[in-house]
């Protein structure tokens, strides 16, 4: 299990998340929620918080006494046989429950030898996906995912980025100043979710939460019709609290 740090809730959240799921590990007939605040120096209310995520995940059960044991869900994703398919359904299903608690669509983005790429999205009738009407490989000076994923690159990975993908002008309301991206993208806040305002297409806002894991680099989205607009900056703040299950999913 790995997890890279990140000055941000959600990381701080799947780390000590990982930490119980270690400890709980390590005691294969059980530890008591007394012991594993002794042993992990979490205190009670964040333990019984972070327990309370984790038996909802399946990553733990609690036994008739009351004591914790590995859950089935840290069986799939811990074992090497099926776990691809393991992970997959396991961030299928925690998307699922994510579009309809931010009642948005919702996405996963990888940066990928060296381009964006959406590997799973939760959508439906009430909550439409974007219509990549521009591929997103090339479109990430004006997409939430993509500027999301570049904010993590170091400043030669952004340039070698952009020197490799032209910035069109998609909207009235793109950034096509490699100067300019670049400035917004330095000055960028780690804990603040990125926003696309109408920059990718009219009609659509978003916003994008890092999620990065061992070494690599993705994020969590979301997208809206812009009559929603008024909801972006809540359910941003909503995705960016709810990402701890998905970066504990990445990192077991």
């Amino acid at each position: 299990m790995a997890l890279q740090h990140k000055p941000t809730a959600p990381h701080h959240s799947a780390q000590d998340a990982l930490r119980v799921l270690e400890t709980v590990t390590r005691h294969t007939t059980g530890v008591t929620e007394t012991e594993l605040a002794r042993l992990t120096g979490l205190d009670r209310e964040r333990l019984t918080t972070l327990l309370r995520m984790l038996r909802r995940e399946g990553y733990v059960e609690q036994t008739t006494d009351g004591a914790y044991v590995p859950g089935e869900a840290l069986a799939r994703l811990g074992s090497a046989h099926g776990r691809e398919q393991a992970l997959r359904e396991k961030l299928q299903h925690t998307l699922d429950r994510l579009r309809d608690s931010v009642g948005a669509a919702v996405y996963i983005s990888r940066y990928v030898d060296g381009e964006v790429s959406v590997t799973q999205y939760a959508d439906s009738p009430a909550t439409p996906k974007v219509n990549e009407w521009v591929d997103f490989r090339v479109s990430a000076h004006a997409t939430a995912v993509g500027k999301s994923l570049l904010t993590q690159l170091d400043h030669a990975g952004r340039r070698d980025h952009l020197a490799r993908h032209k910035m069109a002008r998609l909207t009235s309301r793109t950034i096509t100043s490699d100067q300019l991206l670049l400035s917004r993208l330095e000055s960028q806040p780690p804990t603040v979710p990125v926003l696309d305002l109408q920059e990718y297409a009219v009609g659509t806002v978003c916003a994008a939460v890092p999620i990065t894991a061992g070494s690599a680099v993705g994020c969590l989205a979301l997208s809206l019709p812009v009559e929603h607009a008024h909801r972006l900056r809540r359910a941003a703040d909503e995705l960016n609290r709810n990402a701890a299950p998905v970066l504990l999913s990445l990192a077991i």
